[in-house]
């Protein structure tokens, strides 16, 4: 089945069983509805084509059914870094991935000269940090502009940055001792099968980290309590057809499941509050330290060891 949402043409695939622990899709949970335009507090008012928000009842991955999959990648990434972020974005700063990086160094433990894999490199700043840190950084990316911008303006060396999705990337196997997906692991159509890739090229005892989009976040759930107020069936969570294009969001329980299919082990996690929005800022300091307390920020990052 496809349809033309827009200028984008997807086509849909039906999802059988859960992305992360392979529980059949037949007893999970329906949240609700999800447009392909930016919903706001009023969806009621907005028109579109809408997909299914479900979520697994064993693991906790929240997803849309059917999966929305563009014809055309660049659909979604293909659009310029300066419509994408602010010019500031294009400056390099010292502690950029610095925490992230520091977390890596502990785990492994570190000495110069290790490798590093950037998954989504975009303009390449984390390779930037990652090399000054005293790694052997390397990377990928798929969008075609972003990965010109980072040999152009930031000076990218062109062999170690390739153009490509993880789907159409090869490298040796046992090739790298760390491995990022920063902000890039709830972009992709299939996730577990790009970690097992990725387990493939990381050396052994070497640390992968994931950030992702947390399915406990509170925020989220106090709007889709809102929606339900006003009578709508509609949730706030993903959005597979419009930026910034999340088709997941992960529990902890995603990756316990997945790690006895894929033999890895849960080293660190944090959870991470991030940005509110919607609730008026009066509210702001008591929600944020009820989801420090409670674990259910925005955020979830996660560091693996193979």
């Amino acid at each position: 089945m496809s349809a033309k949402t827009g200028l984008k043409h997807y086509y849909f695939e039906q999802v059988t069983a859960c992305e992360m622990c392979g529980d059949p899709v037949s007893g999970h949970k329906v949240m609700g509805q999800r447009l392909n335009v930016s919903q706001g507090l009023s969806p009621k008012t907005k028109t579109g084509i809408s997909v299914s928000v479900m979520r697994c009842k064993k693991c906790d991955l929240i997803y849309s059914q059917p999966m929305p999959i563009p014809v055309d990648f660049q659909d979604h990434y293909g659009i310029p870094p300066e419509d994408y972020w602010i010019a500031d974005y294009f400056t390099t700063k010292p502690d950029y991935f610095s925490e992230e990086i520091r977390n890596a160094k502990e785990l492994l433990p570190f000495s110069p000269g290790m490798t590093a894999l950037d998954v989504g490199a975009g303009l390449g700043k984390a390779m930037i940090s990652l090399a000054a840190a005293g790694f052997d950084a390397y990377g990928f990316e798929p969008s075609k502009p972003f990965y010109e911008r980072a040999l152009s303006k930031m000076n990218i060396d062109p062999a170690n940055l390739k153009l490509g999705m993880i789907e159409d990337m090869d490298y040796p196997d046992r090739s790298f001792d760390f491995i990022s997906f920063g902000a890039v692991f709830e972009h992709l159509y299939h996730p577990a099968a790009s970690l097992e890739k990725a387990m493939r090229w990381l050396k052994p005892g070497g640390i992968i980290h994931i950030e992702i989009p947390s399915s406990k976040h509170l925020i989220g759930k106090i709007i889709n309590f809102y929606f339900r107020l006003r009578g709508v069936n509609y949730v706030t969570n993903l959005s597979p057809m419009h930026t910034p294009f999340h088709l997941y969001e992960f529990g902890l329980k995603s990756f316990d499941e997945l790690s006895k299919k894929l033999g890895f082990r849960i080293e660190r996690h944090f959870y991470h509050v991030c940005e509110i929005v919607f609730i008026p800022k009066i509210f702001h300091p008591l929600l944020t330290s009820y989801m420090k307390a409670t674990d259910t920020g925005m955020q979830l990052t996660v560091y693996l060891k193979r």
